[in-house]
């Protein structure tokens, strides 16, 4: 990582963090009680808002899920969890992991329902019902069928454990981009020339900022001391560390 990153270079693509979005996590699901938590947040301090709490198949079977679905739906929290069914938990296939693969299910005295996660104005439509319910009635549990083309990680092909057609055929036939494309183009909804300029302006956007990234320095060695503590004394150290160097907070 980098210093103008959003993690100041401290963290990888788990940790991603802006303003109203809280990252992933390390630890496999442990992101759901803590949406759990930030939507007990939300209706503590009586603000008209939701979280959306999204986690994988490959997490859908941890305990703590099933605690914070009890505890989201005892205090009926603003709290719209969303399971992203990509058939994979990392090299494992649905049917070898999970006993019932209906997730959306799987919440109990939650309702769910199932979606298409590769159609755009599908995962519209039901994040758009998902968050009136949740705001007027508690948690709600949203399953998106979806895919990846790429392997887990950067040490995983993603084809030991499936055949190339698979992928194929889903790039082909399902991939969400192309399919939304071919749907406002035959609605007439936007032109060809349209569609060119925005991959045009998108392109350079990431070039922009792959180019940052890469002439952008990295942080000094004191910065991994800091951000841990809020307003730290000013003479405090972190046990283990460098005692020459100080603890601040930005």
């Amino acid at each position: 990582g980098r210093a103008s990153g959003c993690a100041k270079g401290k963290g990888g693509s788990m940790h991603m963090y802006t303003k109203n979005f809280y990252g992933g996590n390390g630890i496999v699901g442990a992101q759901v009680p803590l949406g759990a938590g930030i939507a007990f947040g939300l209706k503590y301090e009586n603000k008209p808002n939701i979280c959306v709490t999204l986690y994988g198949d490959g997490a859908a079977n941890q305990g703590q899920l099933f605690e914070a679905y009890n505890m989201a739906k005892l205090w009926n929290l603003p709290c719209v969890f969303v399971c992203e069914n990509n058939g994979y938990g990392m090299g494992t296939s649905v049917e070898r992991a999970s006993a019932s693969t209906d997730y959306y299910s799987r919440g109990d005295y939650i309702p769910g329902m199932r979606i298409d996660g590769m159609d755009v104005l599908a995962v519209r439509e039901a994040t758009k019902f998902a968050r009136e319910y949740a705001l007027n009635n508690g948690p709600i549990l949203i399953e998106a069928a979806t895919y990846r083309y790429h392997g887990h990680s950067m040490s995983d092909p993603g084809t030991s454990y499936r055949a190339r057609e698979e992928i194929k055929e889903m790039r082909e036939t399902r991939d969400p981009i192309t399919v939304f494309r071919r749907k406002i183009l035959e609605c007439n909804l936007v032109t060809p020339e349209e569609l060119k300029k925005v991959d045009i302006e998108v392109d350079k956007e990431i070039d922009k900022a792959a180019d940052q990234a890469k002439k952008d320095p990295e942080i000094p060695l004191g910065e991994l001391y800091n951000n841990i503590y809020i307003h730290p004394d000013p003479d405090y150290t972190v046990r283990g560390c460098d005692p020459s160097i100080r603890v601040i907070s930005h």
